[in-house]
């Protein structure tokens, strides 16, 4: 079996969303920025985790994704399976056809065995587990939102005095007078 980039990917932000889980939902940028995983890659897994009922979005000013269940009701087979990323450890994806034309090769049952084993493995791993360890091995989750904003939160006010015109006819006015 080989874990591709995009199970990795989906554990590693599904555990950073329920790291955060408590302060209201959490935007993808937050967690491509955190992560170091593309936005739009992101945005694909994301789409799928909530297609399989794993996350929840919000619209809107504030809003962003939350997990659509507790994160002990979550086990990594989930999410893995739900970015459509096979746990297969056989050659032929579980078909029998190993050999070609419907046999089987003779180590087929070994890691048919195989994929049991990773399957119950990752069902008895939750996300909850996964949070936790973090929180152990003292990783600091941030309060609030973690990107600098581009918009001040104090505004600016300050009154700016032009002296040009402001319309044709204001501009007729100003060359007339000259």
């Amino acid at each position: 079996m080989r874990l591709t980039t995009k199970g990795r990917f989906a554990v590693t932000a599904m555990i950073d969303l329920g790291l955060r889980q408590n302060s209201g939902p959490v935007t993808l940028a937050a967690i491509s920025q955190r992560q170091q995983i593309s936005l739009s890659y992101l945005e694909q897994l994301f789409g799928k985790l909530r297609r399989h009922d794993l996350v929840e979005s919000t619209r809107g000013p504030g809003g962003g994704y939350m997990l659509a269940r507790k994160a002990g009701d979550i086990s990594v087979a989930d999410i893995i399976l739900s970015v459509d990323e096979p746990i297969d450890a056989t050659q032929c994806s579980g078909k029998e056809n190993c050999m070609g034309e419907g046999a089987r090769c003779m180590t087929h049952d070994l890691w048919a065995s195989l994929n049991v084993r990773m399957v119950e493995f990752l069902e008895s791993v939750t996300l909850q587990k996964l949070v936790d360890d973090q929180l152990a091995k003292g990783l600091q989750v941030e309060e609030g939102p973690s990107l600098k904003r581009a918009i001040s939160a104090m505004p600016v006010s300050q009154t700016i005095r032009v002296n040009t015109p402001n319309s044709v006819f204001a501009l007729g006015n100003a060359f007339s007078k000259s």
